[in-house]
């Protein structure tokens, strides 16, 4: 009979993953909660035009990665790709914007995409992030990336790099892409395979290549974005990094700095860690001012950030990974101290709020002492037939050695 497993590109997280997963997520649910930011869930399928209006027909997400089918009612339907739109489409539905001008939500949720598995990146993958929807001002922006980097920093992420950049207004981008496409397409032999595709398709997203030789056809050919956008659009992006200074965030203006989904504009930033190896990326973000009202919303201004929770695992160190160790480790030996023990783990949790762990598979005495060393407990108790009789327990201290005897009665009152 074959052997059942886990499907390409997804994981299981076991017991010791998990309890790493937790930590994570509560430390961000506080500094999230510290920023004013409501947190949000959206179903984990939506309408596939969502979809495709919002992120567009020509990126790799639409046309490769999302897993998409017909239910039997005929409609179209994909599990999430991403969670910019989902949020976007619930801050519709539910009219947020009438109980609130601005809206501050955050989230962490499993996304699909059906792309090329890797170490940090799988087909079921999770995300946290933020949307703040409302405000148009660079207040706003230098409080998304500031609340993103200090997320990294409570983690203490080593090796960190903001980078950050304009690309303006879609009216300009629309002018910029035609200067783009004309001076990549004289040398565009030159070009991998993936970015002469981009060129008439989605040309910002050669930007986002990593083929060197791509690359280093950009910086003797290509115009820079920012060099096109408005004085205004520049006037809020030097408003937004002075806010930065003056909170001492480090970034670097990188004027190669694009965002390859349709919705974005203005602002747009990426956190990344050397400590990663190449695939450096933890999180990115940007404006996207025109999303709402391409979803059917009244123009309204946006600006948020998304993060692989994987890629943070991996710059924490999964080496540090494990189960917090239990408070204790009860030992019991013989029948009577077994029904014995199993009331006192009972109260030791109840009353005194502590993490028993209880022998229930009757190994003997050595074996019990040598899994109370291996999950790390703090002390053990040991109830055998000499204690029952003796209406009490030993008390071990698992990193003295020291022990001592302790009444029964009074051993809740000793925790």
């Amino acid at each position: 009979m074959a052997e059942f497993r886990t499907i390409k590109g997804t994981h299981d997280l076991l017991p010791d993953e998990l309890s790493n997963w937790r930590r994570i997520e509560s430390t961000i649910h506080s500094i999230m909660e510290q920023y004013g930011y409501g947190e949000i869930k959206t179903p984990v399928f939506e309408s596939t035009e969502l979809f495709v209006r919002s992120i567009g027909t020509d990126t790799d997400i639409v046309n490769k990665e999302m897993y998409s089918w017909t239910d039997q009612g005929g409609n179209a339907l994909t599990l999430k790709p991403e969670l910019t739109a989902p949020v976007v489409r619930a801050y519709l539905q539910h009219q947020l914007g009438n109980k609130n001008p601005l809206q501050r939500l955050w989230y962490f949720d499993s996304l699909f995409r059906r792309e090329r598995p890797q170490k940090g990146r799988q087909r079921q993958f999770y995300q946290f992030g933020a949307e703040a929807i409302g405000s148009p001002h660079p207040e706003q922006d230098a409080e998304i990336i500031a609340m993103a980097y200090n997320i990294y920093k409570t983690f203490d992420i080593q090796e960190m790099n903001v980078r950050l950049n304009s690309i303006g207004s879609k009216e300009i981008r629309l002018i910029y892409l035609d200067k783009l496409r004309i001076s990549l397409a004289k040398k565009s032999n030159v070009l991998c395979a993936n970015c002469q595709t981009r060129i008439e398709k989605n040309a910002l997203r050669v930007f986002d290549c990593k083929n060197p030789e791509c690359q280093k056809l950009l910086d003797e050919n290509a115009p820079l974005i920012f060099d096109s956008i408005s004085e205004d659009d520049r006037k809020h992006f030097d408003t937004a990094c002075l806010m930065l200074d003056n909170m001492g965030i480090p970034y670097f203006h990188d004027k190669k700095l694009v965002r390859g989904l349709d919705y974005y504009s203005h602002t747009t930033f990426e956190i990344t860690s050397s400590a990663l190896g190449a695939q450096d990326a933890l999180c990115g973000g940007g404006r996207y001012n025109g999303l709402i009202e391409q979803l059917g919303g009244k123009s309204t201004p946006a600006v948020g950030f998304a993060a692989g929770v994987e890629r943070l695992i991996l710059a924490i160190d999964k080496q540090e990974n494990s189960v917090n160790p239990p408070d204790i480790y009860l030992i019991s030996l013989g029948e009577e101290a077994v029904v014995t023990a199993s009331k006192l783990a009972s109260d030791l949790r109840n009353i005194c709020g502590k993490t028993v762990l209880l022998e229930t598979l009757r190994r003997s005495l050595k074996a019990q002492m040598r899994e109370a060393g291996r999950c790390g407990a703090m002390k053990t108790i040991i109830i055998g037939e000499d204690e029952l009789a003796q209406n009490k327990v030993i008390v071990k201290n698992m990193a003295s050695g020291s022990q001592q005897e302790i009444p029964m009665a009074d051993i809740t009152r000793f925790f």
